[in-house]
């Protein structure tokens, strides 16, 4: 149902394709790509055992491209990716394993056009994180959800440097929980709330 919810949102947004092919300029292409290196910065907020035992995500720097289609020249929508990341599972400042985490991000967004090579924007949308390798911690001892699925903000800028390449810095903010299961604690040893900042710095191609 999760994974529905996010296909639906890209399928309405692919389905306004025709209406932004009229309201486009025809001189102007509708697409832009990005590359960018960006620093998860985990909240950790805990529940439960998980807060008893200090279960914490471990902060790290992952690659991510995005693509983004403009409707007209101030609104576009922008799709987030990366692949399955490896992310660090910490308890009380031992190692107790890793999960997988891939999530893509889908995001509608204002762009401010009256600044020149300076265009910054600001956008909101949905995310959705599927985990995986998730029975790994401690040895199999502890197991997380298979899915998350939360609201992700955005403000940031665009420097281009000509009407093709630019300078890109972005912040963005997802609201993202997992349950954290054990043998040990029950069905349910608590809730791990990672709710990442990303800020990001990377590179702008505009079509």
């Amino acid at each position: 149902m999760r994974l529905k919810t996010l296909v639906a949102a890209m399928a309405a947004v692919a389905s306004l394709a025709p209406i932004a092919a009229q309201a486009q300029s025809s001189s102007e292409n509708p697409w832009m790509v990005r590359v960018r290196a960006v620093d998860l910065l985990w909240q950790n907020g805990q529940t439960g055992a998980v807060q008893t035992l200090d279960v914490k995500a471990k902060d790290q720097i992952i690659p991510e491209f995005d693509v983004s289609y403009f409707f007209t020249k101030n609104i576009a929508a922008e799709l987030v990716l990366t692949y399955p990341q490896s992310i660090q599972i910490d308890a009380g400042g031992n190692k107790l394993g890793t999960i997988k985490a891939l999530p893509p991000s889908l995001v509608l967004q204002y762009h401010f056009t009256e600044f020149g090579a300076f265009k910054p924007y600001v956008g909101a949308g949905i995310n959705y994180t599927i985990f995986s390798s998730r029975n790994n911690l401690g040895g199999g001892t502890y197991s997380v959800d298979s899915s998350s699925v939360g609201a992700v903000g955005q403000i940031g800028m665009d420097y281009m440097f000509d009407k093709n390449w630019g300078l890109n810095v972005d912040l963005k903010y997802a609201t993202m929980s997992t349950n954290v299961s054990s043998p040990a604690y029950g069905p349910v040893a608590g809730k791990l709330t990672l709710n990442p900042w990303m800020p990001a710095v990377g590179v702008t191609y505009k079509f």
